[in-house]
């Protein structure tokens, strides 16, 4: 018996934990030398001392791992997991999970990338990144690699999204900014959208899209000597929790507002561990502001959708274990929602699907079955074959 059992699972969210060389060993002669230190970005999660390689974990190591069977989401986190850091040992892990896909996102990347000082250095390290990605994934079909490409030069960016999908890379991952300090609709980047739609490559906005992090100034509470959780790699804390969305709020809302998804109805999103209690709301402030603002801004006269439908048929967003999903289905849509283990992340618990078993509990079993599957082939229709 599998940890899924006899449940049909694709999940939308795990992770690979990169080892210090998972840049710096696919990047180009060129670009090498001027990388950021993914060494420093793994200070606290990964012990250099530790016997590791990119074989994977020692053999004895290994059989214990798999010795936990339908328990492995209970067994070691992060760097310790069967799986982290060897592609071959995730298809071993992946067997003991039982599910059908599993969608592969990088850890400590994301803002390395996306806050590159100079585009040269931007777009190189994501190329080695989507080369390290690709080398990780290329083995196992079940595995859908997600690449990393900037938007913010459109030229570099097409060139980049051509490449990973080359690769046999899955999805392309974005930052949640203004691209370029442009609008995500600027005509600039409909080419981007367009090839992303015939190419069947979903965005993804992930929680690294944006800072993980409330400014500073609102930590200043007066009280220095009170504990936070903030520090390493994708820790937070409570105050981080309550503005993790912004970002990619933002970036949905006007992506909507400018047309983007009306124009490019092959177009597919994904909105990937940064909860989902936010989007009932979004979704009724967007229906609104279409209503209310058609007038004076008549371009939003124009849509044949309204952005509710736009959102149901195009975009997908994983709720966090704690949050209410059958809530979250009967303020939207049943559509609209997607099963995430974030494996080997501390942060998917020690069992997922448990979790989310009871908070779609209220749910028929037909909207049960699109949480757990169905939903996720919007966005990678390939995995139904």
């Amino acid at each position: 018996m599998t940890y899924a059992g006899t449940r049909l699972i694709l999940d939308a969210d795990s992770h690979l934990m990169e080892l210090p060389d998972f840049l710096s060993a696919h990047a180009t002669a060129t670009i090498r030398n001027r990388l950021p230190s993914l060494g420093e970005a793994l200070t606290g999660q990964f012990d250099p001392n530790a016997n590791t390689s990119h074989d994977g974990h020692p053999e004895d190591v290994v059989r214990k791992l798999v010795g936990l069977g339908d328990n492995l989401t209970r067994g070691p986190k992060w760097h310790d997991a069967l799986g982290a850091f060897n592609g071959r040992e995730r298809s071993q892990a992946l067997d003991l999970l039982g599910f059908q896909r599993q969608v592969i996102f990088s850890s400590f990347c994301a803002r390395l990338i996306f806050d590159a000082p100079d585009l040269e250095l931007r777009y190189g390290t994501a190329s080695a990144h989507n080369r390290a990605m690709a080398a990780f994934c290329g083995h196992d079909r079940r595995l859908i690699g997600v690449a990393m490409v900037p938007l913010d030069d459109p030229e570099r960016a097409l060139a980049e999204i051509e490449v990973a999908h080359n690769l046999g890379l899955g999805a392309v991952w974005i930052a949640a900014d203004a691209p370029g300090g442009r609008s995500p609709g600027h005509p600039l980047h409909d080419p981007i959208w367009r090839s992303l739609a015939e190419r069947q490559l979903p965005f993804i906005l992930h929680v690294g899209s944006a800072s993980l992090t409330i400014d500073d100034e609102w930590m200043n509470d007066g009280r220095p000597e009170q504990a936070t959780a903030r520090g390493g790699a994708e820790v937070i804390g409570s105050k981080d929790l309550t503005i993790i969305h912004h970002a990619s709020h933002r970036f949905i809302s006007v992506l909507v507002l400018d047309g983007v998804l009306e124009r490019h109805p092959g177009l597919r999103g994904g909105i990937i561990e940064i909860g989902a209690g936010w989007v009932p709301d979004m979704i009724r402030r967007l229906d609104h502001a279409v209503d209310i603002w058609s007038r004076s801004e008549p371009h939003l006269a124009e849509m044949s959708r309204k952005p509710s439908e736009q959102i149901c048929e195009q975009l997908r967003f994983t709720p966090y274990p704690f949050e209410d999903v059958g809530s979250l289905v009967n303020e939207s849509y049943p559509e609209l929602y997607l099963f995430s283990s974030d494996y080997p992340h501390a942060e998917g618990g020690r069992d997922p699907i448990g979790r989310f078993d009871r908070s779609t509990a209220s749910l028929s079993e037909d909207d049960r079955h699109r949480f757990f599957a169905e939903n996720f082939l919007t966005l990678y229709p390939d995995s139904a074959a």
